[in-house]
């Protein structure tokens, strides 16, 4: 599933592509027509990000709301438009380029206050200036969960997904199996304070990298990393393979139907 950093890029890009201009929107597979009716020749006022979620803005009280889900993606395509290819949820053209949606679990027409909503069952998105760290802490520590179950809840924080989850952990030294509330208040904010330097730089570079310098294949002589995900990370994808840092082999379980990855020595309890 695509995380924060992802949809961070997506708002940006959509509001430089289509910001300002009337656009074209269609739903060639027919899923979306209703609501692309609503839409289709209007001025996208904005585009913005929330978490997982995206919004193209129309205005002054019609919103079309975007969750990809786990297999959902937008494909740009430049001017002059070839017929869509495969099953598109939603077209959008503008001036110069049009995007495609592909297979999201969410596209919909909202209004202000249903938009309001949505947002209100969020926790705090790390990738916001308007982000209250201290609403994601309150959360935290009253909570017997794990952790690993903490950063994954959606509504504790918006935004992030199994990769950041896994390397965060990591980066702190923590067991996946810490309980909430066994977090102290300045390990919290440390977490915090690097969660939006590495959600930040993913945002800039498209893929997620977690790795110190020292640890980096230019500097240890290891092959680059080859996942769709991009990046280097320290645990993720990496179960059976040796710790970047100490050597052990990494380990993996399921918590909450989504794999976990940690070091056992470099978390050790």
């Amino acid at each position: 599933m695509p995380e924060g950093h992802t949809l961070h890029r997506l708002a940006r890009l959509h509001k430089r592509l289509f910001g300002g201009h009337p656009v074209a929107v269609s739903s060639p597979q027919g899923r979306f027509a209703n609501g692309a009716s609503i839409v289709d020749g209007r001025v996208m006022k904005t585009a913005e990000a929330y978490g997982k979620h995206l919004f193209h803005v129309y205005g002054p009280d019609t919103v079309v709301h975007v969750h990809l889900g786990l297999a959902g993606f937008f494909a740009e395509h430049e001017l002059p438009l070839e017929p869509p290819v495969g099953e598109v949820r939603m077209r959008v053209v503008g001036p110069t380029q049009c995007t495609d949606l592909r297979a999201p679990i969410t596209c919909e027409v909202l209004t202000v206050d249903e938009v309001k909503a949505v947002k209100k069952k969020l926790g705090p998105d790390p990738l916001r200036r308007d982000a209250d760290p201290e609403r994601a802490w309150r959360r935290v520590s009253r909570s017997q969960r794990p952790l690993a179950a903490l950063l994954m809840d959606q509504g504790v924080l918006a935004g992030v997904g199994n990769v950041y989850r896994a390397e965060l952990l990591f980066r702190h030294g923590i067991p996946p199996a810490t309980e909430g509330r066994q977090l102290d208040h300045p390990q919290w904010t440390d977490m915090w304070t690097d969660l939006v330097a590495l959600m930040r730089k993913g945002v800039r570079s498209g893929r997620i990298d977690t790795v110190a310098p020292e640890y980096m294949p230019r500097a240890t002589g290891r092959p680059p990393r080859v996942d769709r995900h991009g990046g280097e990370v320290y645990v993720y994808r990496r179960a059976g393979e040796p710790c970047l840092v100490c050597g052990t082999t990494v380990a993996t379980t399921v918590l909450d139907g989504r794999n976990l990855f940690w070091c056992p020595t470099c978390q050790a309890p």
